[in-house]
């Protein structure tokens, strides 16, 4: 491989980038098809159940496919799902070369793609630029490996750590910008997750708002609402919540145990889920399971103290995302997590992996400095 393979899978890599928010619970995918050093197609995969980035390529190139490089950022798959095996499709339109970023993750078919070509006469090469292609499906690699989801916690803090006052009030503490980056964030998960008492405190609706994307297609990209994950260990969830005024599936999980009552009468769009833990409390780690099986690939928790420190406290965080507003909230004021530490041994240390300005904020990405 050479520096034009790199350049060219460079540019699949950012055709992939246009699927970022629309794919799921596929992988996002680039493919492009050179042929005599000119690029002769490019395709993306755009929406679980349509055509694969490599398909898109090959119909936009039709019979100038035959004997052309393929450079693909993700190894083709070989089976069957809601669309016809991509390496097969390869394979008929006659490529003569194949390079790609990264196997499939997933360990039951990984090679499969690649083996399929190989025994068809069609050069291998990668991977190639692999690392930038895993950090474009973080958790459809973890759920292909692990079976569970990556799970983010978003939260937003003055300069002194503090999320809301001690009335709870907390709009706003971030400017625009850093809302709008909220925004996108619940646009690329599968799922978001907020437990009762941020709803009780906020009514929030928990939607992805087209209007505050700031993005072209957002209307397309805002029709594909994530599941929205209430832990509601009693249900004291009211039945006139802004979150069931808006459509879109609701799961709302209890820790059984509760009045019959309450799990009657509910819209359709709720369904009840019950994860009875210890004392009460509902199993977060049963949770990620049960997201996982339901083919979530990237979970966002949007939740208060209590909630973001349980997750933290049982090590079900794969990364954190903290905007911080320039303002002091003051000595009253909520803290960022509840974590009962007592001791320097005892604290969590993160690496921080990106700091950026947001407008007046600064958004802070860290993951924990320990190994699950």
């Amino acid at each position: 491989m050479n520096a034009a393979d790199c350049d060219y899978m460079a540019r699949a890599l950012r055709l992939a980038e246009r699927g970022l928010y629309t794919t799921s619970p596929n992988p996002r995918v680039g493919c492009l098809l050179v042929k005599n050093g000119q690029v002769i197609a490019e395709g993306w995969h755009y929406r679980a159940g349509e055509a694969h980035a490599e398909v898109h390529a090959l119909q936009q190139a039709g019979e100038a496919a035959r004997g052309a490089t393929a450079y693909v950022t993700l190894e083709p798959c070989n089976h069957t799902g809601r669309t016809g095996p991509c390496s097969q499709a390869l394979i008929a339109a006659g490529v003569s070369r194949l390079v790609y970023a990264m196997e499939d993750p997933n360990p039951q078919v990984a090679g499969a793609g690649l083996a399929a070509l190989e025994a068809a006469g069609i050069q291998g090469d990668g991977p190639l630029l692999e690392e930038s292609a895993r950090a474009l499906n973080p958790g459809f690699i973890k759920r292909m490996s692990r079976g569970l989801p990556l799970v983010r916690i978003k939260q937003a803090m003055s300069l002194d750590g503090r999320t809301a006052m001690a009335s709870g009030e907390s709009k706003w503490i971030t400017g625009p910008r850093a809302r709008e980056d909220v925004q996108r964030l619940r646009a690329r998960s599968c799922a978001l997750v907020s437990g009762i008492g941020t709803l009780l405190q906020d009514d929030a609706a928990l939607t992805v708002r087209a209007a505050e994307l700031n993005l072209p297609e957002a209307d397309a990209i805002a029709a594909r609402q994530p599941l929205r994950v209430i832990l509601d260990s009693r249900l004291r969830l009211p039945r006139t919540a802004e979150l069931l005024r808006h459509p879109g599936p609701i799961l709302l999980v209890h820790a059984g145990q509760v009045e019959p009552e309450r799990l009657a009468a509910w819209p359709e769009q709720v369904e009840l889920l019950a994860l009875p833990g210890k004392d009460g409390r509902i199993d977060l780690p049963g949770l990620l399971r049960e997201l996982g099986r339901r083919q979530c690939n990237e979970v966002l928790v949007e939740a208060g103290a209590q909630v973001s420190g349980s997750f933290l406290r049982l090590g079900l965080v794969d990364e954190v995302i903290i905007y911080m507003a320039p303002k002091l909230m003051g000595s009253l004021a909520r803290p960022l997590f509840e974590l009962p530490l007592n001791t320097m041994a005892a604290s969590l240390s993160l690496k921080i992996r990106d700091m950026r300005t947001l407008g007046a904020d600064w958004r802070i990405t860290a993951t924990p400095d320990i190994e699950y």
